[in-house]
């Protein structure tokens, strides 16, 4: 199966693109002056720290950014680095974000989640110069594991961190006083017209979220970032009117695209809150009249259960567009009846965006049947075996490319070019069947796949079929050694309190007439499932979990940061 949108090869995309218009000439700079000289008042951003909420005009957030950009000069930041910036939501996220673009550098977003470990990598790989971060998020210090890791890695001269009250460790800077606060110097203001970044030099290194435990830094340009978000505002019928809003952290893809980049380039307001917490977002909704909302399922089901607990005027918001997991019918419907909004599922990836996504003249229920149809600029494929075809109802890999394809992974040119074929069909991992309406249904990861006696277990498609059971909130199926078999499936399920066992599972099963094969031969209760911060399951942690025990399973622990994992 492949659905095409515009002709593409590795030699001839950039003036391809051009050409269809996905690539410009310009920047997200270019839309933030804009939009200052055309709507100085309306606000860029609404950030919410704590209690409190601070608005950002389009013009004052202007006039910050080249503030910023003067700060990073005078602390030695030049052309082609790449700017560290582990921060919560907020408008010195976005600022900084820009900033370095204003001076020709690289944002490198790191969400607030990730450790010593993580960042220690990042920061040696990238080569980073300056670190900025909060120098305390609730209880963690981001002060003391960032003075470990600049001892360690030799080219972390800087690290700027907000707050802390003064009591810094040794060799930090104060944000305010030593970045942002100094008076701007004139010829360092003069001089930054002529080293901002160009449209094709790279904008974004973003590190892969971690659901296999293996991250790598993929390497975006201001045009690759401006085809994935104008496509999926287009596709969406998203204008200059909306208000967003999200739950994920703006360091992860998912936000910076969705809640940072496309409602910049619309001239339209993002509201940035600074941790999860649905009653919390509840009021935000309503007090901010959001009309535009993207998180993954678990952000979905969590509205509509505090919703339902504490009724709020929702009637402004229209569109939910989620993602990264199979979203039950039921929740789609619910999503409709309680919170008054429409959903779409969609599927991409850090290297891409938003690639597929259902649209809003289809039948609301396909946002549970199919993960969506291409949007302009991008291709995708479906193939069997050494390339070839895939049987009817089959599944295969899916390889997608188009103009919103990054350009690479930072420093790691063999991985990439290893997922790239010759002419330019990038191997996503995933696997897909056809979903019946020229779109695709996601049916798993290569990783994940479950071979059981010589049989491929369709895993997603078994997960959807268990989130229908009334009393399964979350689930997540994978993988165990069995020396017989090969590997047998077992079911982490998330309910409502209900205690179900392995009949309850192969009874729901068998009612939905499933194929006894594709039965979980396992159940496992939890009270959340592992995730990323924008609510990927990492199946990786489960299936060390299996493999560390074989008895009943302990809960898990405490979420970094405080955040449910669900």
């Amino acid at each position: 199966m492949t659905t095409t949108a515009q002709p593409y090869s590795a030699v001839d995309g950039a003036e391809a693109w051009r050409a269809a218009g996905w690539w410009r000439d310009e920047t997200i700079l270019h839309d933030l002056r804009r939009w200052a000289a055309l709507r100085p008042e309306r606000p860029a951003l609404v950030c919410y720290s704590g209690a409190d909420a601070r608005t950002v005009g389009y013009a004052e957030l202007a006039r910050r950014v080249d503030r910023l950009a003067v700060g990073l000069l005078r602390l030695g930041v030049r052309r082609g680095d790449v700017v560290t910036l582990q921060l919560p939501n907020s408008w010195e996220l976005v600022a900084l974000c820009l900033a370095a673009a204003r001076i020709g550098a690289v944002a490198g977003p790191v969400v607030p989640t990730m450790r010593r470990r993580e960042v220690e990598f990042m920061t040696r790989l990238t080569g980073s110069p300056v670190y900025i971060a909060a120098a305390e998020v609730r209880g963690f210090s981001y002060d003391e594991m960032s003075a470990e890791v600049a001892a360690a890695v030799p080219t972390l001269r800087h690290r700027v961190l907000l707050g802390g009250d003064g009591a810094l460790t040794a060799g930090a800077l104060d944000f305010t006083r030593d970045l942002y606060g100094p008076e701007p110097d004139p010829a360092l203001l003069a001089s930054l017209d002529a080293l901002e970044a160009g449209p094709d030099d790279p904008a974004q290194i973003m590190f892969t979220s971690g659901t296999t435990g293996e991250p790598k830094g993929v390497v975006h340009s201001h045009n690759t970032l401006y085809a994935m978000n104008k496509a999926q505002a287009d596709v969406l019928g998203l204008t200059g009117d909306e208000i967003t809003a999200m739950g994920s952290p703006t360091t992860h893809q998912a936000g910076f695209t969705w809640n940072f980049v496309m409602p910049m380039l619309l001239g339209a307001t993002a509201v940035q809150v600074d941790r999860w917490d649905a009653e919390r977002m509840l009021g935000i909704l309503q007090e901010q009249r959001v009309t535009f909302f993207m998180g993954a399922p678990t952000f979905l089901s969590d509205l509509i259960d505090a919703q339902r607990r504490t009724p709020h005027d929702l009637s402004a918001l229209r569109s939910f567009a989620t993602g990264s997991a199979p979203i039950a019918p039921l929740l789609v419907e619910d999503a409709d009846v309680v919170l008054g909004c429409r959903v779409y599922a969609l599927w991409g990836m850090t290297e891409n965006g938003c690639v597929t996504v259902t649209r809003p003249g289809q039948p609301p229920l396909r946002a549970a049947e199919s993960d969506g149809t291409a949007v302009p600029g991008m291709e995708v494929r479906i193939t069997g075996k050494e390339g070839g075809p895939v049987p009817p109802g089959g599944s295969g890999r899916l390889q997608v490319r188009g103009a919103a394809q990054c350009l690479g992974y930072f420093r790691r040119p063999e991985v990439y070019a290893a997922s790239v074929t010759a002419d330019g069909w990038f191997d996503t991992g995933d696997l897909a069947r056809d979903d019946g309406h020229g779109g695709i249904r996601i049916a798993g990861r290569v990783k994940d796949m479950i071979v059981r006696g010589a049989e491929n277990i369709p895993v997603v498609e078994v997960e959807g079929a268990l989130l229908r059971h009334p009393a399964v909130k979350d689930v997540a199926v994978v993988g165990y050694p069995d020396a017989r078999l090969g590997e047998r499936a077992c079911a982490f399920l998330v309910t409502d309190g209900a205690e179900l066992g392995l009949p309850d599972v192969r009874a729901h099963l068998a009612g939905l007439g499933m194929a006894k094969t594709y039965w979980p031969e396992r159940v496992e209760l939890l009270p959340e499932l592992p995730r990323t911060p924008s609510g990927k399951i990492q199946k990786f942690v489960l299936r060390e979990l299996l493999s560390d025990r074989s008895g009943p399973l302990a809960p898990l622990g405490p979420s970094p940061a405080g955040r449910p994992r669900v």
